[in-house]
């Protein structure tokens, strides 16, 4: 059975990416309006954020998103997207590792977030992986029904340790 670092190529996106980036994250997102648009996406990487991609290996297709900003010693997530057949597979974990590792390029021992209340998938995930919630953005998120809060979330990451992982 193929690990993930074998089933998947990590590369950074590309303006040629956004159509399959775009169909993926609307497929895995629960409501349209939670999806980033093709304009959040060139505008990240016009601004030279840290946008990569997960592809799989065999066929090239899009599987995952993950779009981050460097700060003064932190990093601030800003998006990540998993194809939905692929939930619960430890892909989100694992494109959370390469973060923490692009924390401790950077010399950032803090990574923020913005999460919605609402997806409680996602926030488990973050505190399973160490993150805490600090603070409430009102009105942050676009809704269905108007506007949503965002929980902000921190994780102190660990500057000794960790592994080397892709999507350098």
């Amino acid at each position: 059975m193929p690990t993930l670092q074998t089933r998947f190529v990590d590369r950074p996106m590309t303006e040629a990416d956004i159509p399959a980036v775009m169909a993926m994250e609307r497929e895995a997102c629960l409501h349209p309006v939670h999806a980033w648009s093709d304009d959040n996406y060139r505008s990240s990487m016009r601004a030279g954020y840290w946008v990569r991609v997960r592809c799989e290996a065999d066929s090239g297709r899009v599987v995952a998103v993950c779009v981050a900003m460097d700060g003064v010693d932190e990093v601030h997530l800003l998006n990540i997207a998993v194809a939905r057949e692929l939930h619960g597979q430890g892909v989100a974990r694992s494109i959370l590792a390469v973060l923490y590792d692009r924390c401790r390029q950077r010399q950032a021992p803090l990574l923020w977030l913005e999460v919605r209340p609402s997806n409680e998938p996602a926030r488990a995930l973050y505190r399973r992986e160490g993150f805490v919630e600090v603070g409430v953005r009102k009105n942050y998120y676009p809704a269905a029904q108007g506007r949503e809060d965002a929980l902000v979330m921190k994780r102190e990451v660990d500057m000794l340790n960790g592994a080397s992982h892709a999507l350098e």
